[in-house]
């Protein structure tokens, strides 16, 4: 029997499916390591700038919590602005913005004013996760998404994996002043060459109208230049918001989320001031965690996609790495029931990794989103996730006492079954996941 020319895994007679998607990919992945550079050089500053400052831990909860209260607030606002005026000019001009705050940051003397500079960062960044789900949505074809977004998601762990000791020696080198010069200039120029290469499917020289056609039958979007023409409606809003099962996936990201911004603020500090670590130690052992979620998040996307081939449904397919991903999440628990090194970094990792596993959620948003509002479906669903850049920092700053940092672990493993509660019972039976409308 001949193939089905609308099959993925059959393009049509003379269609030549070139691979400058994953050209696009690598652009997004270095976008991620840069944009997620910029938001834990603050963590790795922490120690040596609170001390000399004189910040106290709930002010430096305060600063952490920063970035997220105007990045939580502009991730509604960000995601149209990606469907109205493309994901590529968007996504520069934010890089520039943002890396010239983070320059800024040499001059902060004060609480209040790294409280300001954090929010610029934020505000600059807010369409950063809705820009790369609208990229890869307009790509890659429903067969490739979820390995598409694993690669894409894996890059903040890798990047943090990789990046998190180097920038521990660079402030060792120039202090925490230099590492916020050097960090911000790092991403001004790697936007010239986000400009310089970055075109959408219908605009590059090497996608050819047939494969660009065999990519929208296979589930691509179009161009995020021309896809949103039409004003934001009150309606589009209520549309999303009456969507149990969207509902669900944003409470739940909350959760996932939660974990990932005690990584990316307080875990520098917690091996430093906590667990006595030596600081250029602690900047490897930091890298540990992120590694492994790095391999959780690119194991989570392949399992998926490869469940996806086999005939396994959407739903246990997408939902099975998320719900193991939050129970594993519980194993950060161990590390406050034992003062041995390897057994603190083994627990970390164990729920770091499982935090890897369950970030391919993001599948979930081109799946019950319409396809004209997936930016703004994007924003709103990492708005909820941003939410836990807000409170997690603070709360964590609140919750530790002394030499005592149990209560804020407990408070992370809390959130985390409120995550598996919200996949179980809100987004509801794997059968239950329906397809855009």
């Amino acid at each position: 029997m001949a193939p089905d020319p609308l099959s993925p895994d059959a393009p049509a007679a003379g269609v030549r499916v070139g691979r400058t998607r994953f050209l696009m990919l690598t652009l997004v992945f270095v976008n991620i390591i840069i944009n997620y550079m910029d938001r834990a050089n603050l963590a790795v500053a922490a120690p040596a700038l609170s001390a000399e400052l004189q910040l106290t831990p709930l002010q430096m909860g305060l600063i952490f919590s920063a970035f997220g209260w105007i990045y939580a607030a502009l991730q509604i606002p960000g995601g149209w602005l990606i469907d109205r005026f493309g994901a590529r000019m968007v996504y520069g001009v934010a890089m520039i913005g943002w890396s010239l705050i983070t320059l800024l940051h040499v001059c902060a003397s004060s609480a209040a004013a790294l409280v300001g500079l954090r929010l610029g960062v934020g505000a600059l960044e807010a369409p950063v996760m809705p820009a790369n789900n609208r990229i890869i949505s307009g790509w890659f074809p429903l067969h490739e998404r979820a390995s598409a977004i694993g690669i894409y998601s894996s890059a903040q762990f890798a990047g943090l994996a990789c990046v998190t000791p180097l920038l521990f020696h660079i402030e060792a080198a120039f202090g925490w002043r230099g590492l916020f010069a050097i960090t911000g200039l790092t991403g001004i120029l790697w936007a010239g060459v986000w400009f310089a290469f970055y075109r959408e499917p219908g605009e590059h020289k090497r996608v050819s109208a047939a494969e660009r056609t065999w990519l929208l039958e296979n589930g691509a979007l179009p161009d995020s230049a021309s896809a949103g023409r039409t004003p934001l409606r009150l309606s589009d809003m209520q549309q999303m918001l009456r969507n149990r099962q969207l509902l669900g996936i944003c409470l739940g990201q909350f959760s996932i989320s939660a974990t990932f911004w005690f990584f990316l603020t307080w875990f520098p500090t917690y091996l430093v001031r906590y667990r006595h670590m030596d600081f250029i130690k602690s900047g490897y052992v930091a890298s540990l965690p992120y590694l492994a979620a790095f391999c959780g998040v690119l194991l989570a996307g392949f399992i998926s996609d490869y469940l996806m081939r086999r005939g396994v449904s959407a739903g246990v397919a997408r939902k099975l790495p998320i719900l193991l991903g939050l129970t594993m999440t519980l194993f950060i628990l161990g590390a406050s029931y034992t003062d041995n090194t390897t057994l603190i970094v083994l627990f970390m990792s164990l729920a770091f990794f499982g935090n890897g596993l369950a970030t391919i959620t993001w599948v979930f948003v081109t799946t019950l989103a319409p396809r004209h509002l997936v930016g703004l479906a994007g924003g709103m669903f990492n708005f909820t996730g941003a939410l836990s850049a807000i409170v997690v920092p603070v709360a964590i700053g609140a919750l530790i006492d002394g030499s005592d940092f149990a209560p804020a672990l407990m408070f992370i493993a809390a959130l985390a079954l409120v995550g598996i509660g919200s996949y179980l019972f809100i987004v509801g039976r794997p059968e239950e996941i329906t397809a855009r409308r």
